[in-house]
């Protein structure tokens, strides 16, 4: 009989052998079973249903992929054919697996505001230390309000005890979770009705903890760690620290996370690919080191097997320290792949692999797909894929023998044409979603990257190791004077004139144009990729061409924008807050903050109401607004009402206000939400309800309204914003 230790030996590697062949059976998945084109597939179909109306629209879109599919498979054609058939079946899963999740979280959402007292027990707890609040999710005993509501209170008068577990009592003014402010933004009820999220308000008065938190668990270390980094950095930098290590950036200063986003190094706050594989990839070098230094644990052991092991391990950790957010989830899927493939011998990181880590997160999150997150990220490590495999790409950075400035110039090459192509490949999905998009960013990431990963990262990483015994106050200092290095390099580029490309509205046709001939790009080998091109600049001359709205409206009447001709928003209040401000100036694609309608010669504005005379198109429009809820004579209303081409009010007005063109008050805006007014070259308008359709996280009167105003009688203002076109009437 065998001793033992070799019996062990030799159990431990018929199971190594047994799993080894499942793992290259799931990677390998055949060359036609799982092809990238199957998750396009997938991705299609979700983003189908987000794009599509309602329910007709997206059994319609269901019918026809499964035509497809059972026209691809019962055709005697060759690879093309099967090749349809299995991207129309991946089509109508997607639109079916989204479907039935979005009515599968759906919960109790608040119908009206309401100001109540109630019991609640913390469900998640967000530190927003650069707007002075500390941001909770919490679930109310109460069983008139939603399973889950989120409430903000001040940080200076936030009780002690208030982590994940406690139980608090407060007074809070709750409201339903608010739709995008204007067409085009960011569409807050949308990820609230799949956060399961049913209210969201403000605490009126004192919170009094009835039973204070035990700190325990990843919640009370995640908590912990924060506050000891934000002692030992006590400055802007501590925010940039504490945001590497626990994925909190609410602690980075308004200042500071705007220069990271206008100069292209946002990403770098977000735990994602790069922190992950930083991570991943000094964990497994330390192990390599020193298992190696003993040689009779090298001759025995697969130490690059046992590396992948602890960097696995290593990324799964630092996942859920930092909270377990989608985009780490996805990174540290990404990272367990191509250790997988590492283990096996296999190339490290291929397009089959991202493509499997993206059916990973569709299959359980396929909401993710619409959230520019998902799509950045995966964005960036397609085209880093794509670059690094094509021929030209290997030929020019592949190691040789040569000299050390050659080496060193065919890195940076390397360096500057990865970061161009990752650069070119996000601008359209940035403009899309947030309008704007930094044109420097190359240049900053080609210093701030090796920074953070090889400077900041390790320096936290070995002060907070050395602070066990007392001996990290050097480490943090160097760690401080780098992140001041990172922060100045973010404020030089962004303050740097044209560091920022605007644009008001990207149709949602011009982007996918772009993205699939991207993806055709990405996905072919051969010389067939360059017909990727063509939609590419078609999407492109689109999105260059897309006009910027003339007027601006939210869905509550109280804040109009009148977008001069230079490009600067005009606010009809003046008081008007920072977060209408920045909506504004997103939506009108301007770099600076919005003026006051009131300053400009040819408005008139009085204490109740602002009359604007503007020339669009070769003509006068006249532009009649409300400023605030007081009553004016009904005979002076009615006069004005009929000398203005457009009327805009947050209240009910009478029917004897008759304007020439459009008319916006209290009840039309309850169907519409918020509105972009084009006058040129012909009028038409896009709402927000146009934009929502009849996806459930819709206002139920919104929804009501729109089946009404497309299927059943129809008033003339309703049948005017419908077409989205309407005709000048005088």
């Amino acid at each position: 009989m065998a001793p033992l230790p070799q019996r062990a030996r030799r159990f431990w590697e018929t199971r190594f052998s047994n799993l080894r062949a499942a793992l290259e059976g799931f990677l390998e998945a055949e060359r036609g079973q799982l092809p990238p084109w199957f998750v396009v597939g997938l991705g299609t179909g979700i983003l189908a249903w987000f794009a599509l109306d309602g329910r007709r629209d997206w059994a319609a879109f269901v019918c026809l992929s499964a035509a497809l599919a059972l026209a691809g498979f019962s055709s005697k054609g060759g690879r093309a054919e099967r090749a349809a058939g299995w991207f129309g079946l991946a089509m109508m899963l997607g639109c079916g697996l989204v479907w039935v999740r979005a009515y599968a979280v759906a919960a109790p959402r608040l119908g009206h505001p309401l100001v109540t007292e109630f019991r609640a027990t913390v469900e998640r707890v967000e530190t927003m230390t650069a707007k002075g609040t500390l941001r909770l999710t919490v679930a109310p005993a109460e069983q008139t309000l939603p399973p889950q509501v989120r409430v903000s209170i001040d940080l200076d008068t936030a009780p002690k005890g208030i982590a994940r577990g406690a139980q608090l009592q407060l007074r809070a003014r709750l409201a339903p979770p608010p739709p995008m402010a204007l067409p085009g933004g960011y569409d807050f009820a949308r990820d609230a009705w799949f956060r399961q999220i049913g209210a969201v308000g403000k605490a009126l008065g004192p919170v009094i903890v009835l039973r204070p938190a035990t700190g325990s668990g990843l919640d009370g270390v995640r908590d912990r760690l924060d506050r000891h980094i934000r002692d030992r950095l006590p400055g802007a930098n501590g925010g940039i620290a504490t945001a590497l290590a626990t994925g909190d950036q609410n602690a980075v200063p308004v200042a500071d996370a705007d220069a990271m986003r206008r100069s292209g190094l946002t990403h770098l706050l977000s735990v994602s690919g790069l922190h992950i594989a930083a991570a991943v990839g000094a964990a497994m070098l330390l192990t390599l080191k020193l298992l190696a230094l003993s040689e009779r644990r090298a001759l025995r052991f697969n130490l690059v097997l046992v590396a992948a092991g602890v960097g696995a391990v290593t990324g799964i950790g630092y996942t859920l320290l930092t909270g377990a957010q989608v985009p780490t989830i996805r990174s540290c899927v990404a990272a367990l792949l191509v250790l997988a493939g590492i283990a096996l011998g296999r190339e490290a990181l291929s397009m089959r692999l991202l493509a499997v880590g993206a059916l990973v997160v569709l299959i359980f999150r396929p909401e993710a797909i619409a959230g520019a997150s998902f799509q950045l990220s995966f964005a960036a490590v397609a085209a880093i894929i794509a670059l690094h495999s094509s021929a030209l790409a290997r030929r020019m950075f592949s190691r040789r023998e040569e000299g050390l400035p050659a080496r060193l110039a065919r890195a940076m090459l390397a360096m500057v044409a990865t970061g161009l192509a990752v650069e070119i490949t996000l601008i359209p999905i940035a403009l899309y979603h947030f309008h704007r998009a930094g044109l420097y960013g190359v240049a900053a990431n080609i210093i701030a990257i090796p920074l953070t990963t090889f400077v900041i990262m390790p320096l936290e990483a070995g002060a907070l190791f050395l602070d066990i015994a007392g001996w990290g106050a050097p480490l943090w200092w160097l760690c401080g004077l780098s992140l001041n290095l990172l922060l100045g390099l973010a404020h030089f580029v962004a303050d740097s004139h044209g560091a920022v490309a605007l644009l008001a509205a990207m149709p949602s046709g011009a982007l996918g144009s772009m993205v699939a001939g991207g993806l055709w790009l990405f996905l072919w080998t051969s010389r067939t990729r360059f017909l990727g091109l063509a939609p590419i600049l078609l999407g492109a001359v689109a999105a260059a061409l897309s006009p910027t709205p003339d007027l601006l409206v939210t869905g509550d009447g109280r804040h109009l924008a009148l977008v001069d001709v230079d490009g600067t928003p005009l606010l009809l209040r003046e008081r008007s807050g920072d977060f209408i401000r920045q909506v504004v100036a997103q939506a009108s694609g301007f770099d600076a903050d919005p003026q006051n309608l009131a300053s400009r010669p040819f408005s008139s504005c009085s204490r109740d109401s602002c009359i604007a005379v503007i020339a669009r198109g070769g003509r006068h429009w006249q532009i009649l607004a409300t400023r605030t809820a007081q009553s004016i004579e009904w005979q002076s209303l009615v006069k004005s009402c009929a000398q203005a081409d457009i009327v805009v009010s947050e209240r009910w007005l009478p029917r004897g206000c008759s304007p020439r063109w459009l008319k916006l008050d209290r009840a039309t805006l309850a169907r519409t939400g918020g509105l972009a007014i084009y006058l040129v070259p012909r009028p038409y308008v896009t709402t927000v309800a146009q934009r929502i359709g009849q996806h459930p996280w819709a206002a139920d009167d919104a929804a009501d309204d729109q089946q009404r105003m497309r299927y059943g009688p129809r008033r003339s203002g309703d049948r005017r914003l419908r077409n989205a076109r309407i005709r000048d009437r005088t």
